[in-house]
């Protein structure tokens, strides 16, 4: 059992694997500059395989939605595959498959991802494909209920025919009260059923404007053409005049465990814990993640070693940081062994934890930690997609793009000392929210 098919398709709605060439691992050069419109640019010119990643950010995410209409950010994510005024129904994915190309798009709590991964002679294709539903997307009555067919059905799918399949929308709507993280970037099907027309419409005209939007160019290019191209395709599309929504509610910090049972459509028990955990780029940040990989990353992480293999009181257990831009959660997830209960499978999970609060990691442990969050680091960078990514995702969360080339060093910067402070200041029972998984009658 892998996390990947429990948790990342509910966070990354959409999501999908890409399969770009891989290309040299070395420092990322970009050029990057602002339109009038607001839009941000970035390119990178890398001509060792002869493809190009078309990305277009959208800082728009669940948390931006109104909450009497949560799910919108992941119902445009499916809209947005609709077509234009000079692209038919339907005729999105055709086009860029006819082209040798793949194309997908995910949802987040914090923003909206599509992209485009052509053969670098279809470059154009891919700006005019993102241009025309920036700036003309077909949203009517048809299209719609479309969508609102496929996104209840796929939500259904999701979080009640697949086993443990609603972890996410427990553990946020267990941990938080104020903050719009209390609901998952799937949302509603109830409030997607409620909405009229006009509100699709001004949902639109409200993010999906370029001084909402980062486009990031990756690949076998030509920065000069590249740009030329950029403003033949958006530099008439107008600055949206509508004030964007971010949210300013603060969780309050937490100060008892919150416990509850969930009975699911699964065959053996689960404990899911989910830490308050600070937002990504801060110190303790960066301490967290690395505390995440000394428990379940490897066949030698410490909850694998000790409550799989040598206690067997698990068949899957493992530490998951889910980074987001303001503080978030940390999931810590093991599937019960046949004849384990809960309440055991919780204690061994809790053993561990104080291991790292009460002791050091070892030397060796630290280094071998160093050397995998450089090598995680390395691989994120090696495929066109994922550094056209990176590069937004650096720019829109950080407004600095060129810590994909220096962000490793803040992980570096972590000692042992860090990574046990971490482990006492978030990894505390007032701090978390309990949940056990249990079969249904």
């Amino acid at each position: 059992m892998k996390l990947n098919s429990i948790l990342l398709p509910c966070l990354l709605l959409g999501s999908s694997v890409l399969s770009a060439q891989t290309v040299k691992s070395s420092n990322v050069k970009f050029t990057q500059y602002d339109m009038p419109n607001g839009m941000h640019v970035i390119l990178h010119e890398d001509h060792s395989t002869p493809i190009v990643a078309v990305t277009v950010l959208y800082h728009v995410g669940s948390k931006n939605e109104d909450p009497t209409r949560t799910g919108f950010a992941h119902f445009f994510e499916h809209l947005m595959f609709e077509g234009s005024d000079n692209i038919k129904r339907g005729e999105y994915m055709k086009l860029v498959q006819n082209s040798g190309g793949v194309m997908n798009a995910n949802t987040s709590f914090d923003r909206t991802f599509y992209f485009e991964i052509l053969p670098s002679n279809q470059l154009e294709l891919g700006l005019w494909m993102e241009a025309e539903r920036m700036l003309q997307l077909k949203v009517d009555s048809v299209g719609v209920e479309t969508q609102r067919k496929v996104v209840k059905e796929e939500l259904k799918q999701r979080n009640e025919n697949t086993p443990y399949g609603s972890i996410l929308n427990e553990a946020f709507g267990h941990a938080y009260t104020v903050h719009p993280y209390r609901w998952t970037p799937g949302g509603s099907p109830e409030y997607i059923n409620k909405a009229a027309l006009s509100e699709f419409i001004d949902f639109y005209k409200t993010f999906y404007v370029p001084n909402n939007a980062t486009l990031s160019i990756a690949g076998d290019i030509n920065i000069a053409q590249t740009k030329i191209l950029i403003e033949k395709y958006y530099g008439s599309i107008p600055k949206g005049t509508k004030a964007i929504p971010r949210p300013t509610a603060v969780e309050p910090i937490k100060t008892a465990e919150v416990r509850d049972t969930v009975f699911d459509n699964i065959q053996l028990p689960a404990v899911v814990m989910a830490y308050h955990t600070p937002a990504q780029g801060t110190p303790d940040y960066y301490a967290m993640n690395m505390l995440a990989t000394v428990l379940s990353q490897g066949k030698s992480s410490r909850m694998q070693k000790s409550i799989v293999d040598k206690q067997q009181k698990a068949v899957f257990a493992g530490a998951f940081p889910l980074p987001s831009e303001d503080p978030g959660l940390a999931l810590m997830f093991g599937v019960a062994n046949m004849g384990v209960s809960p309440t055991d499978l919780e204690a061994a999970m809790d053993v561990e934890f104080a291991r790292v609060k009460n002791e050091l990691i070892s030397e060796d442990e630290y280094q071998k930690l160093r050397n995998q969050t450089e090598n995680d680091f390395v691989s994120g960078n090696l495929k066109m997609a994922g550094i056209a990514e990176n590069l937004a995702n650096y720019y829109v969360y950080y407004k600095d793009a060129n810590l994909i080339n220096t962000e490793i060093s803040r992980y570096m910067k972590v000692t042992r000392e860090d990574i046990q402070k971490a482990a006492q200041k978030y990894l505390n029972k007032e701090n978390r929210v309990v949940l056990y998984y249990l079969p249904k009658q």
